[in-house]
C-alpha cells in the first residue's frame, strides 16, 4: 500500500522490483510459511522493508516482489493527520496472517493506492478497525489490531497475500480509470523508485 505521505530511508536489506498488476503472482493466494527461524525469512522481510521504503510505501507484501509466501511488513500510522507523531506509528511484520472482524466493523471511505498499481490512488471502503493474526518469522503468535490508515494498510496486505489487489474491489468503471491513470504515471513512478533504489 502507498500514501503520498511516506518518505522514510532505506534500511538494511536490499532492493526488488515491485511487481505490477497482471503479474501471477499478484492473483494467486500465497503459500503459507512453514519453515520459521531461518536466515531466508529473516533477509526477506529485511528486503521487502528495504523495498517498501524506497518505492516509499506503508505496507508491502511478499508476492509484490515476486515470493509466493504468506508474508508482509507495515511501517503505518493510524491516519494520515497521525504521519508526523511517533506514538502512532505502527512497525512490524508478519506471516500467515488472518484478519477477524472485517464484516462486523462499520465502514470507513478513503483513498487507497497500490505499490504494484503504480500512481493513481482510489476512494474504497474499508472496515475503520481491523484485528489480524498470525506468526512473527521467529513461529511466535501475533496479534495485530489498527484502526485508521493502519487499519486499511492491514486489510490491503491481507488481501495481497490472498491474491486480491485494491482495484479488484472497484466497479469496472473505477477500475478501468485508475489503470488508465496508472499508464500514465507508470514510468515516472517506476523511474523514481530506481533513482531512490539507486541512492540507498
Amino acid at each position: 500500500m502507498t500514501t503520498p505521505d511516506t518518505n522514510q530511508a532505506p534500511t538494511r536489506g536490499s532492493y526488488h522490483a515491485i511487481t505490477e498488476v497482471g503479474n501471477p503472482v499478484l492473483h494467486r493466494r500465497c503459500r503459507d510459511v512453514t519453515e520459521f527461524g531461518t536466515d531466508a525469512l529473516a533477509r526477506l522481510v529485511d528486503d521487502m522493508f528495504h523495498t517498501m521504503y524506497v518505492a516509499r510505501g506503508v505496507g508491502l507484501a511478499a508476492n509484490q516482489i515476486g515470493v509466493d509466501l504468506q508474508v508482509f511488513v507495515y511501517d503505518c500510522p493510524d491516519d494520515y493527520d497521525t504521519a508526523e507523531d511517533e506514538s502512532r506509528r505502527n512497525v512490524g511484520h508478519i506471516c500467515n496472517p488472518v484478519i477477524e472482524n472485517v464484516t462486523t466493523e462499520p465502514q470507513i471511505v478513503g483513498r487507497e493506492g497500490c505499490l504494484s498499481v503504480p500512481g493513481p490512488v482510489a476512494q474504497l471502503a474499508r472496515a475503520a478497525h481491523t484485528i489480524v493474526r498470525g506468526k512473527d518469522m521467529h513461529g511466535n503468535d501475533v496479534t495485530i489490531e489498527g484502526t485508521g490508515l493502519f487499519a486499511r494498510c492491514l486489510q490491503h496486505e491481507t488481501d495481497h497475500l490472498a491474491g486480491t489487489l485494491y482495484i479488484d474491489h472497484l466497479t469496472e468503471a473505477e477500475r478501468a480509470d485508475v489503470l488508465a491513470e496508472m499508464a500514465k504515471n507508470r514510468d515516472g513512478v517506476l523511474a523514481d523508485r530506481e533513482e531512490r533504489a539507486q541512492a540507498s
